[in-house]
């Protein structure tokens, strides 16, 4: 078994510390202050990530992407979320995977240009009355004159504000029950669609998340991502993948709060020594290095059966597992680290104050924490340990 990483992969991830350290870190007051970044710099830094190959990096080549895989995709996931959310996220242009399942003309008019950070896309799933059960969900596209009329909320949209196109999730088929749901694919300024309230959150300044509305909203057949009543299929592929990716996301955070935690422990003095001395606190950066490591090889693992095409349904069994883990752990890194800072570390002008924020909602989108538990449960009745 083989755990190293290609050295063009140990290459890149340099030259995308590089990039975080320089271009992203330093505008984290910016964006933290403003709840996100001017235009013009989100424009910057896309041309600057593109410049450096970073967009759509899991991509095929043939749509203009970097055909790399999951694993790859995972690493600069990693290194670009050392910085805080609202620089690193949207600053790297990308496409939701499932487009991958579009027609041609699809692929042409929304997967492609998101690669080339044209265009931006969203995932409206989640609704006010349908966060975990998403087969709950009561947005309705129906049939007329050869149309779909879309009419319902969605809540809790990541990018909903800023997105170019949503991709929707309605029910089209109510009398059924499998293959009742839809994918839709609704460019911003169709009539009848309309943003709604941009939330305040806990944390994740400048990561936003929009409710949108949809009243009447006429989109055509062509419309359709996939196969009509197919849409909770397409769902499950984006989100096995965006429970990876959330892991992902929780490794970079919690490698810079314990570099931050050390450094301040070998600089605080109390009592006349270095509190790094103490043995609590050697023992809260010890286990915070034991969750780091943990969840690392985990998601590391996981993206390495994705890319080598193992059962999506184990590859989905792992994802679950790696998500409650990393998410988890991150929470405990970044509070023990804060408890580390004492209450220099309460300040808001700290990153361990700001991580600790961003830290909760891991543990709850893509899946609460105790709906992969379940998924997990379900797997081990029917398979086994992920077999």
């Amino acid at each position: 078994m083989d755990f190293s990483i290609p050295p063009e992969l140990q290459e890149f991830r340099a030259a995308v510390r590089r990039f975080v350290d320089t271009e992203l870190i330093p505008l984290e007051d910016l964006a933290e202050e403003n709840d996100g970044l001017p235009d013009e710099i989100v424009r910057d830094l896309k041309k600057k990530s593109i410049a450096m190959g970073l967009n759509a990096l899991e991509m095929p080549e043939e749509y203009g992407g970097g055909g790399h895989g999951t694993l790859a995709h995972v690493l600069l996931t990693e290194e670009i979320s050392r910085a805080a959310p609202g620089v690193s996220s949207g600053t790297i242009p990308g496409a939701s995977n499932i487009l991958l399942e579009g027609t041609p003309e699809q692929k042409e008019k929304y997967l492609i240009p998101c690669i080339r950070g044209e265009k931006q896309d969203c995932f409206a799933l989640t609704e006010p009355g349908a966060g975990s059960d998403a087969q709950s969900i009561r947005t309705r596209a129906e049939p007329r004159d050869g149309q779909w009329v879309i009419n319902g909320q969605k809540r809790f949209i990541s990018h909903g504000d800023t997105a170019d196109f949503a991709i929707v999730f309605a029910v089209t088929h109510p009398d059924r029950e499998r293959d009742r749901i839809t994918a839709f694919l609704v460019d911003k300024g169709t009539p009848g669609f309309t943003v709604g309230q941009v939330h305040r959150t806990m944390g994740q300044r400048g990561y936003r998340q929009a409710e949108l509305v949809f009243d009447d909203c006429v989109v055509g057949p062509e419309q359709i991502l996939g196969e009509p009543g197919k849409g909770f299929e397409l769902g499950r592929d984006w989100l096995r993948n965006g429970r990876i990716m959330t892991a992902a996301r929780c490794l970079g955070p919690m490698a810079r709060l314990i570099d931050e935690g050390t450094e301040w422990a070998k600089q605080r003095v109390q009592f006349g020594r270095p509190i790094a001395d103490f043995q609590a606190v050697q023992f809260m950066l010890a286990d915070s290095a034991i969750d780091l490591y943990a969840s690392r090889m985990m998601t590391y693992n996981a993206a390495w059966d994705d890319d080598q095409g193992v059962d999506p349904k184990v590859v989905s069994a792992k994802a679950s597992a790696v998500k409650v883990f990393a998410s988890e752990a991150y929470g405990r890194v970044a509070d023990r680290v804060l408890q580390i800072f004492g209450g220099t570390g309460y300040m808001n002008e700290m990153y361990v104050e700001r991580a600790y924020r961003n830290a909760r909602v891991e543990r709850i989108w893509e899946g609460t924490s105790e709906i992969q538990r379940g998924v997990l449960a379900r797997n081990l009745l029917k398979r086994g340990m992920f077999a």
